[in-house]
């Protein structure tokens, strides 16, 4: 059997920079062995599985690791690869998920702009916050929580740039993953990094599904609705965030790095 297969770099235009993602169509679902074996070669943050159904599309993604409940940036990517090459008729894609519902992704004339369900930040404290506070060695302002991420907010960028993680102590969280924060003065209402070696992770490049916690939080401290945020990982990337009632909706760019095909018995 003969796949094609299409990396993709998302939240950005210029190849080099953003988040790699392999996106793999398919037309029937292959052994989770066997996609997550593929994932696993292709040794990107996410590969990105999608089959038709209908108008409508399946979609899985798949770290080197483990298979994840959601994943931004490989959904940018898929959209970007309907549109650009899968001769996908509508200026709208619409993703099945198997946890997180329907995710819808429109084609604008400067964005693929993706509508995601909210995270909703709780608020973190007590021993919780202290053991945050050790492990993470950050002097911290605020500490909240989403369903699959802890995030951490510092008082100014240069934190984040400096900051040198231990990726061991950051994979014994009980989570997927940290999601370290900061208000700004440039053209950016707020930066961020992110870190899940639990899942073969050890720094994402830009994280479409970490600014489904980010946007509320920072939607409510700045009282914005639109935001500009970027992620300042050593490839970086651009991402729009807006609040929309219970929904996000999240902004970026794609360009297309390479168009293979893979050989599966």
């Amino acid at each position: 059997m003969t796949l094609t297969l299409y990396q993709v770099d998302a939240f950005t235009n210029r190849l080099f920079h953003g988040n790699p993602a392999a996106v793999v169509p398919l037309k029937f679902w292959l052994d989770d062995d066997v996609m997550q074996r593929i994932a696993a070669e292709n040794n990107l943050a996410e590969t990105a599985f999608f089959v038709r159904d209908g108008d409508e599309f399946d979609i899985r993604w798949f770290t080197p690791s483990k298979e994840v409940e959601l994943c931004g940036h490989a959904t940018l990517a898929s959209a970007h690869v309907l549109f650009c090459h899968e001769k996908h008729p509508s200026k709208r894609c619409t993703f099945k998920t198997r946890h997180r519902g329907k995710l819808t992704v429109e084609r604008t004339a400067e964005y693929l702009i993706m509508d995601f369900p909210v995270d909703p930040p709780q608020k973190v404290a007590g021993e919780t916050e202290l053991k945050l506070s050790q492990t993470l060695d950050l002097s911290i302002r605020d500490i909240r929580r989403g369903l699959d991420d802890f995030l951490v907010v510092v008082d100014n960028p240069e934190i984040i740039i400096e900051y040198q993680p231990d990726f061991r102590k950051i994979a014994e969280l009980d989570a997927r993953g940290l999601i370290i924060s900061s208000a700004t003065d440039t053209k950016y209402d707020f930066v961020s990094r992110c870190f899940f070696p639990r899942f073969g992770i050890d720094e994402d490049p830009v994280t479409g599904s970490a600014h489904t916690l980010l946007t509320p939080y920072w939607s409510e401290q700045l009282g914005k609705k639109t935001l500009m945020a970027k992620q300042a990982s050593h490839r970086t990337g651009e991402i729009t965030c807006e609040m929309k009632d219970n929904r996000v909706l999240l902004g970026g760019k794609a360009i297309t790095y390479l168009i293979g095909e893979i050989y599966v018995e």
